[in-house]
């Protein structure tokens, strides 16, 4: 059975250029557009991801303490989760199955309000921030905050499944495990009704994938170079979950 698709516009920011192209565009900066992607199909309504918390504060703290103001996570009344859904007609309590890539506050805050979903962890992921306790590039408590962590692992604990880096959530709708960005990092690909659709963090940009060029943030670019040339190999339609050139290729983010 095949997916509609949609990405819903949930938050955007400004990165500098070597952040999201290995190496380069030193002196340039660049818009992203944080995405909630939108799965459908009988008896499955799926969400990539939940969005960022009602209090931005913490995520900007940091955000702000290595690149400054121009980085801030902003967001407008129309943009939260909450209102991006109720704009296409779906309920909370609609949802079946939520799947976060990466961990962070951008991806999980949402989660304790869909009560009904099979919230989708990458087995990896979760077993990096269970058992590290010092890294250059996660940060504890702006991955899961505490309020999440305390949920999941106590009132929706029967509702975590942890993803193994090969995995299939209900007929197709798959992952896999595609690091490069972060530990939890994971591409999701849908059979739709206009194809393979592939959407990750581990890449940006389209040019991420489609130009080779690699992602700056990465922790592992032979991780990335792999991600990449799988992403080409089965996609018939490439989501980056930063990108607001899905919504210039796709109006009002439909992808299938």
């Amino acid at each position: 059975m095949s997916f509609t698709v949609r990405a819903l516009p949930v938050g955007r920011t400004e990165i500098p250029g070597p952040e999201l192209f290995w190496m380069g565009e030193w002196d340039r900066w660049f818009p992203l557009s944080f995405h909630v992607l939108l799965l459908q199909r009988d008896g499955v309504t799926a969400l990539v991801n939940t969005g960022a918390p009602a209090d931005l504060a913490p995520l900007n703290e940091i955000w702000t303490s290595i690149l400054g103001e121009r980085s801030r996570y902003e967001r407008d009344a129309t943009e939260t989760i909450e209102a991006q859904l109720d704009r296409v007609g779906v309920r909370p309590a609609d949802v079946t199955h939520v799947i976060a890539t990466p961990f962070q506050l951008y991806t999980t805050a949402g989660i304790p309000l869909f009560t009904n979903a099979l919230i989708c962890l990458s087995k990896k992921g979760w077993v990096h921030f269970h058992t590290t306790h010092q890294h250059p590039h996660d940060n504890r408590w702006t991955s899961l905050s505490r309020d999440v962590l305390v949920h999941l692992v106590t009132d929706a604990w029967d509702r975590v499944r942890l993803l193994d880096d090969e995995d299939e959530i209900v007929p197709g709708l798959r992952t896999w495990w595609a690091g490069t960005h972060h530990r939890a990092s994971i591409a999701v690909e849908a059979d739709s009704t206009a194809g393979t659709v592939v959407a990750s963090d581990a890449f940006f940009y389209y040019e991420n994938v489609e130009d080779g060029r690699m992602l700056g943030i990465n922790e592992n670019m032979y991780e990335g170079l792999a991600c990449y040339e799988r992403t080409r190999r089965v996609a018939d339609h490439i989501v980056p979950l930063y990108d607001p050139k899905v919504f210039d290729r796709y109006p009002d983010g439909v992808i299938a």
